[in-house]
């Protein structure tokens, strides 16, 4: 499984990397990926952490 962050949409909130750590870390003023494929005990995480994205810009594919 896969996570991606679309840093033109990505808005800094910071949510992602509070909601699962081991997957999202912020860098300046957006979030990226830090775990690629995501371990599968983050999967439910990341997940969590793409819908509660305020702008969306989070996808999981896999």
């Amino acid at each position: 499984m896969k996570a991606i962050v679309d840093a033109d949409t990505c808005v800094g909130c910071g949510l992602c990397p509070s909601m699962c750590a081991d997957v999202f870390q912020m860098e300046g003023d957006k979030a990226v990926v830090i775990a690629d494929p995501v371990p599968e005990s983050a999967v439910e995480c990341a997940k969590e952490a793409a819908s509660s994205c305020p702008v969306e810009a989070i996808k999981i594919e896999g």
